[in-house]
């Protein structure tokens, strides 16, 4: 009888849960939810308040346009990914990379012929023009929440419509050959002693590396450090990959503020193990892959399910394995939060996005307009 009893109560359970949810709509939201939705819709942003809403309009949307600053085996593995938890979903992903290709797509989106695009890839020099482009759905506050399941950090605090899902973070590059243990660099500072000067590393034209210093140690001490590189005579390049081959196989011997990625890459191409890294203080970290849902997107459910999913711990295993070491330094036990671990930080956070331009000019200048002597 009990057990007949505790059978028709969980029926009618399941039976009124789907009328009542019928009838009378989802479960209502929290007041704090509310009140988030409010105040993002007094500030002209849209707040989507039930998940279960998202997924069952991402059913009815059915597929998904992605443009990614991401590597092939990225896209191939997290397409992949992604469709096995979202089946309903077909999702096609498009690698675009360099400024050039961020201008050409924001041309396309003002002369009106880029509007089956859901997800666009913000190119960070392009940034204020392509923010009249960009849904305004307020993600921080979505995320604040608990509607979408993001870390808060990730997202942008001032347009909170734009997240970041890549950390990249500068190391000193080295051959184990050429550099023993005890004449290493320990500090950037380092590389101004006597014996590197004349030919003795290598620096990279582009002042990306060094202008991520600028949030730790301000502008006035890093332009200072810039000119200072500059009058050790170092060998100037342009682009890490043919730099860190030429480390691998003896040809250079250190470079100065080589991408971790990039690093990570060539070492897997490097059978004898003697391209290395070290980590130097202040590590300068960046955040990459910002990503946005286009105004008047057709898809934007199953947009936001993708800008949560990119947040997972999944994807940025995926990302970990294939770009390679890229995940995000707000993912507890990522490799970039791992290396990073415990170390004084130069951070580029989002404060920085529009101005980071004109720092690197200004590095860039300090360096005294060098020439490439190694191109990639």
């Amino acid at each position: 009888m009990k057990a007949r009893h505790t059978a028709r109560v969980v029926l009618f359970a399941l039976v009124y849960g789907s009328v009542s949810s019928l009838y009378f709509g989802p479960p209502l939201a929290s007041a704090d939810v509310v009140k988030a939705k409010k105040e993002a819709e007094s500030r002209g942003y849209a707040f989507l308040t039930q998940r279960n809403e998202i997924l069952a309009n991402a059913r009815i949307e059915g597929k998904l346009r992605v443009l990614a600053e991401m590597q092939a085996p990225t896209i191939k593995a997290s397409t992949r990914a992604f469709m096995e938890k979202y089946p309903f979903i077909d999702l096609h992903i498009e690698e675009v990379r360099g400024a050039d290709v961020g201008q050409r797509v924001l041309l396309e989106i003002k002369a009106g012929v880029a509007r089956d695009w859901d997800i666009l890839h913000v190119s960070t020099t392009l940034y204020p023009q392509y923010l009249p482009h960009l849904w305004k759905v307020d993600l921080l506050g979505m995320a604040t929440e608990g509607v979408l399941s993001i870390p808060p950090k990730m997202i942008d605090p001032k347009n909170r419509n734009i997240v970041s899902y890549f950390s990249r973070f500068q190391v000193t590059a080295y051959s184990s050959q050429l550099v023993s243990a005890d004449k290493l660099p320990r500090t950037w500072e380092d590389f101004l002693r006597p014996e590197l000067r004349g030919k003795k590393f290598a620096v990279d034209i582009d002042a990306t590396a060094v202008a991520a210093l600028i949030p730790a140690w301000g502008t006035e001490k890093t332009l200072e450090f810039a000119r200072k590189i500059s009058a050790q005579d170092p060998i100037w390049v342009r682009g890490g990959t043919r730099t860190l081959t030429a480390i691998a196989g003896g040809e250079v011997a250190l470079f100065l503020g080589a991408n971790y990625t990039a690093v990570s890459r060539a070492q897997r191409k490097d059978p004898m193990g003697r391209l290395r890294y070290a980590v130097l203080e202040p590590v300068p970290v960046r955040f990459a892959l910002p990503e946005a849902i286009m105004a008047g997107s057709k898809r934007s459910n199953a947009a936001l399910l993708w800008l949560e999913w990119m947040a997972s711990a999944e994807a940025q295993k995926l990302i970990d394995e294939h770009e390679p070491l890229a995940s995000s330094i707000y993912v507890q036990g990522g490799s970039v939060e791992r290396e990073t671990r415990g170390k004084r930080i130069s951070e580029v956070t989002w404060e920085y996005v529009q101005s980071m331009g004109d720092m690197e000019a200004k590095v860039f200048e300090a360096y005294g307009f060098p020439k490439a002597e190694i191109k990639n």
